[in-house]
């Protein structure tokens, strides 16, 4: 505070006129942080814009903090029960205290230029505003917006705000919270693999059983040869049983007329018209077996026609199914997973009996099964290589 001062001679007042005021102490560092804060925010450095997004797949997670304080346990423990697949590469250094600004900036310009972190959390636990005030300093607001890495600030409790909080790409109220930012949930994650592998199960069943159903409808469609055999011999006795009966027809016809001639020569007797007509009955009886044998002839040969074209048909038809049933099943022989295991290819399964898609399904020490074209081979994992 500055004031001048006066005195009032008459009646001896001395007074102090304010002039400038102050705060001293937390008042003064509130003071400095709304002067960065705004300094910062015109100048763009909070704008959404520039935020990076989480990678959706995180192989290695930085973390700058101290090795010495409960951060980095905190955050291994979480990242341990939710998605132990990370590595976790701590860049240590000092997180509060004179130059503890400039050495965090040094960690994180160091974790990014490294290039080996997927994501940097910027963590601390929990203090009073001095304790914090290193993450309230322009040197590392401008080291974390000038970082190509996404960048988690985890600093101090919920309660907690920071520059560095305002600058960094998301915000996390605890480090712990951080971790868990970071990564996908490994429950959630198994899951969308179930479903996956279910979805796979259901579709390749439904397309064994549409071929299933092509070929029952083949086999379905295909002439049944008994049965045509037997329409045709069917067909063959009625023609048989019809040719028998004009036989019989003929026969019964000219006997009666024979028997008529018959009548009328023993009414008239002469010897003549007895010969006569014997030489009549003669001729129809001669007539009445080339009659005969015409029909026989003609019939046999009918029937022997229909008996080759029959032959011929099924033949035929015969070799058409057999050829397209071929072409069907040579369709389903190269969707088959047999075949892909005939031309080396392997299927290696746990011992759940889920199929092993990458090295990251498999811990050293565990049993797998590895199915071949000729067999199984079961085996336990020794070593594991990420190409």
């Amino acid at each position: 505070m500055r004031a001048a001062p006066t005195l009032y001679e008459a009646r001896g007042d001395f007074q102090l006129i304010i002039q400038h005021v102050e705060p001293v102490g937390v008042g003064n560092l509130q003071l400095a942080f709304e002067q960065l804060k705004t300094k910062l925010k015109d100048e763009g450095l909070f704008d959404v814009q520039y935020k990076k997004p989480l990678p959706a797949e995180v192989n290695t997670i930085g973390v700058i903090s101290s090795s010495n304080g409960a951060v980095i346990r905190d955050i291994i423990k979480v990242l341990n029960k939710r998605y132990p697949f990370a590595e976790v590469l701590l860049f240590d250094t000092v997180v509060q205290g004179e130059g503890s600004a400039e050495k965090i900036a040094y960690a994180i310009a160091a974790a990014d230029q490294s290039k080996q972190c997927d994501v940097l959390i910027v963590a601390r636990g929990g203090g009073s505003l001095e304790d914090l005030w290193a993450f309230n300093e322009e040197v590392l607001a401008r080291a974390i917006f000038a970082a190509k890495t996404p960048i988690i600030s985890a600093v101090g409790h919920e309660t907690d705000t920071t520059i560095a909080d305002f600058v960094a790409d998301i915000r996390a109220p605890t480090p712990s919270a951080a971790a868990m930012l970071a990564t996908p949930d490994r429950l959630e994650l198994l899951n969308k693999l179930n479903k996956l592998n279910n979805n796979l199960t259901r579709l390749s069943q439904q397309v064994l059983e549409r071929y299933q159903s092509q070929l029952q409808q083949l086999s379905l469609s295909t002439p049944n040869l008994t049965r045509q055999l037997n329409l045709f011999a069917q067909r063959l006795d009625g023609l048989n049983t019809h040719l028998n009966y004009q036989m019989k027809s003929l026969v019964s016809l000219n006997q009666s007329k024979i028997s008529t001639l018959f009548e009328q020569l023993k009414q008239y007797s002469p010897s003549a018209k007895i010969s006569h007509n014997q030489q009549l009955n003669y001729l129809a009886k001669t007539q009445l077996k080339q009659s005969i044998q015409r029909l026989v002839i003609q019939h046999k040969n009918t029937l022997n026609g229909l008996h080759e074209r029959l032959e011929k048909s099924i033949n035929n038809t015969l070799d058409w199914q057999k050829n397209k049933l071929s072409q069907h099943a040579l369709g389903l022989n190269h969707l088959s997973p047999l075949n892909t295991l005939s031309r080396g290819y392997s299927i290696s399964t746990m011992q759940d009996n889920q199929v092993l898609h990458s090295t990251a399904d498999v811990k050293i020490g565990e049993k797998m099964t590895t199915l071949l074209s000729d067999g199984k081979i079961y085996s336990q994992v020794k070593k594991i290589e990420k190409t």
